[in-house]
């Protein structure tokens, strides 16, 4: 079985001549013919070089490994019953699905109150994150979820104001945190603020703790997509010369005479901007956790990615000794922005193999009686058997569920059909719904009678996509949770999801199906 696709992709642009007949190793055609004009990601990167490492077309496109793991969530099955009920009293009249209570808390004390067991982890500083911010954090803020403000949006924002090295102003900043909040209801769901190394230096965690309100922030070992620092393409010789000011690494240099040249008579087009590496530290790690606490921070989550086991081990006990409220544990495979497209499938250990991990982590810390914080596992998740699944397998840590392309995709649905309908240039199959927002977008019924009209009127179509779509998830976990017979999601175990391979039960330590409930099959036929 080949698990790679090597060499070809949509990803980046590229494909194979002979289709029919490829190497399954280097991802060659099995005969390259002298006279191809390069189709290839080999091809390809002979006359465009480094600019095809990356997923194309920058800034309008978010990718995510098409590598076929040998074990994924899809190897396991969710399993129902036809006895009982948990959370609610066993009776037909009251245990259907819409009673099922999604609502869970993530933290410390009285925690953090959530409608759905959802966070959008750190959507940075990229285009695609910038485009689609407002509807995203309005769609997380009316469904009572989290989102997270990813890593360098201060230090990318052109309107920014430093002063010794520190941030005192944003524009950027400052507006991500309001689309949330003028939004936010009832006192659910939370805005979250993430920092990376280059953040740190410029103290914008203490920048948005002390002028924008906010009262969770995160730390950030890493990503799912990649085990180096966040990078993006720059399109104008200014912003790459700023941002090399304020302590980036831009490539090719944007100071040096002979680029500047190149780049303004044509020979490229755009600067990389990279983020340096962190260098994890059990004293520092500390240090800064006080910082961030006697700088009025609230709640302080951990984000970290799909590094080997022991890193992983020590952001289960960092996070532990810290009293950290929330791990995020990204998985490999994601990617919402343009993580080297080679790097996003060959690098980091798989969802389910890093969330079996953490479990176990989190058993052996528990055992010792130490704390352990909540987790969120990330890495793919998009439909409501994938959320049941990741909240059974890391029962009972795993408090909500980490999703970035998905609801990504539904803002760029929603504000795409929002322009279609202004434009009056809806496609036939999609007209066959109506004409105007109310109608193609099903849940907005309910939004303009709980919002009231005039305030209905500004929300961006953007946000009407998210929250639909959470809807649908909403209401698929009900469904498959009244199955299970339980009725809030403090109930999910382990034993509500079965292994359907031997590998995946050893992986990850749950019953392989033809084991499931042997010792109860025994007592009911033996009775």
């Amino acid at each position: 079985m080949t698990y790679s696709r090597p060499n070809a992709s949509a990803a980046t642009l590229t494909k194979n001549r002979t289709k029919d007949s490829v190497s399954p190793f280097s991802g060659l055609c099995t005969t390259c013919i002298e006279g191809c004009p390069g189709l290839c990601e080999v091809g390809m990167s002979s006359f465009r070089g480094h600019e095809n490492l990356y997923p194309q077309p920058f800034g309008t496109t978010t990718s995510a490994s098409e590598k076929d793991y040998p074990v994924d969530y899809s190897h396991f099955n969710i399993m129902g019953t036809a006895v009982g009920a948990l959370g609610v009293e066993a009776d037909s009249d009251k245990a259907i699905f819409s009673n099922v209570n999604l609502e869970t808390k993530v933290g410390a004390g009285d925690g953090i109150k959530l409608k759905l067991p959802i966070v959008i982890p750190g959507i940075g500083s990229t285009d695609i994150a910038h485009n689609n911010w407002e509807g995203l954090a309005a769609g997380a803020a009316l469904t009572g979820t989290m989102i997270t403000v990813g890593e360098n949006v201060a230090g990318m924002d052109p309107e920014a104001v430093f002063k010794d090295n520190r941030v005192v102003s944003t524009v950027n900043l400052k507006w991500r945190v309001d689309c949330f909040k003028k939004w936010q209801r009832d006192g659910y769901g939370e805005i979250v603020v993430q920092e990376n190394v280059e953040d740190s230096r410029l103290s914008v965690l203490e920048y948005v703790i002390n002028e924008c309100g906010v009262e969770v922030v995160e730390l950030k070992w890493g990503q799912g997509a990649k085990d180096i620092g966040g990078e993006v393409k720059i399109r104008t010789l200014e912003k790459a010369q700023m941002l090399k000011k304020r302590g980036y690494i831009v490539l090719p240099d944007p100071e040096n005479p002979r680029v500047i040249e190149d780049f303004k008579t044509g020979g490229f087009n755009e600067f990389e901007r990279h983020s340096r590496v962190g260098m994890v530290d059990f004293d520092a790690f500390m240090k800064r956790v006080e910082q961030l606490r006697a700088s009025g921070a609230k709640y302080i989550f951990l984000k970290t990615g799909a590094y080997r086991p022991a890193d992983l081990a020590r952001a289960v006990k960092y996070a532990s000794e810290a009293k950290i409220d929330l791990l995020t544990i990204d998985g490999a495979g994601g990617g919402t922005g343009m993580s080297p497209w080679r790097m996003m499938n060959e690098w980091g250990v798989p969802m389910v193999e890093l969330h079996s991990l953490a479990y176990e982590y989190c058993r052996r810390l528990e055992a010792k009686g130490k704390h352990v914080p909540d987790l969120a596992p990330a890495g793919g998740f998009a439909l409501e058997d994938q959320m049941y699944k990741g909240l059974a397998m890391g029962a009972p840590y795993t408090k909500i569920i980490g999703m970035a392309r998905s609801p990504l995709t539904a803002a760029m649905v929603g504000k795409t059909l929002g322009q279609k309908i202004a434009e009056g240039s809806l496609p036939s199959n999609l007209a066959k719904y109506g004409d105007t927002l109310d109608r193609v977008f099903v849940c907005t019924a309910e939004l303009k009678e709980e919002l009231g009209a005039d305030a209905f009127k500004k929300l961006p179509p953007a946000a009407l996509g998210v929250y639909t779509y959470y809807q649908r998830l909403a209401q698929g976990m009900q469904q498959l949770m009244c199955g299970s017979r339980k009725f809030a999601l403090e109930y999910l175990t382990r034993d509500d999801i079965c292994a359907l391979t031997r590998e995946a039960s050893q992986v990850s330590g749950i019953t392989y199906v033809m084991d499931l409930d042997n010792k109860e099959v025994d007592d009911i036929l033996d009775a």
